[in-house]
């Protein structure tokens, strides 16, 4: 995997390279902001940007802008966006899209964790950070996934981090093909029939992010 990363705290920067070279993954470039990232990309051509959410010059969303612009060039490039807080604002639009990743910082010293969310999201897969997803349960209101039920909403939350079926079961202590009819029923009552089981997994998250925020 060939990774850059876009981060503006040195130390963080420089542990992240480590990281990513002791995993045996190669780091074709890091900034310590946006600028320059561009060309960074189209001369080093990763699989993978990893990119902190605020940074100079206004450490507001310069990650978030920097994504719908890599994202809007090249579709299938992964990117993970880091940050310190949850700012569910600056990426429901981009959750939609295939090979993107939102985790809070402190997901980084989880390592083996980490780099499995990172190999995933390069892969065109997300990953959503748990703390991301169970601040979007809090905010839940009426609509669609007031259809599910409990054990729906515990697969979902848990397809919004990134996990797979199999994933799912481990984590949920059930089999896989439980799993599997949980997942047909959740789309069925979002009414998601799309026959690409990546893209309806993806537009299952995004209905969930719609109705949580």
């Amino acid at each position: 995997m060939r990774v850059i990363v876009v981060e503006d705290q040195a130390l963080l920067r420089d542990g992240l390279v480590r990281l990513f070279t002791d995993k045996n993954h190669d780091v074709v470039g890091s900034l310590g902001d946006t600028s320059g990232l561009d060309e960074l990309v189209t001369a080093s051509e990763p699989d993978l940007v990893v990119l902190d959410l605020r940074m100079p010059p206004t450490f507001t969303d310069e990650g978030a802008t920097a994504a719908r612009r890599l994202k809007a060039d090249l579709p299938h490039l992964g990117i993970l966006l880091l940050s310190q807080h949850v700012d569910r604002s600056s990426v429901l639009d981009l959750v939609a899209k295939p090979g993107f990743g939102y985790l809070l910082k402190d997901r980084v010293f989880e390592v083996d964790e980490f780099i499995d969310a990172a190999e995933r999201v390069a892969a065109g897969g997300s990953a959503l950070d748990p703390k991301v997803v169970s601040a979007l349960i809090a905010t839940q209101e009426e609509g669609p996934l007031a259809r599910l039920s409990t054990r729906e909403l515990d697969v979902l939350q848990l397809m919004a981090e990134g996990l797979t079926n199999n994933g799912i079961a481990n984590r949920l202590f059930l089999s896989a093909r439980t799993v599997e009819a949980h997942v047909g029923h959740l789309m069925t009552k979002l009414d998601i029939t799309d026959s690409d089981e990546r893209h309806r997994r993806v537009l299952a998250v995004l209905s969930y992010l719609r109705e949580t925020r």
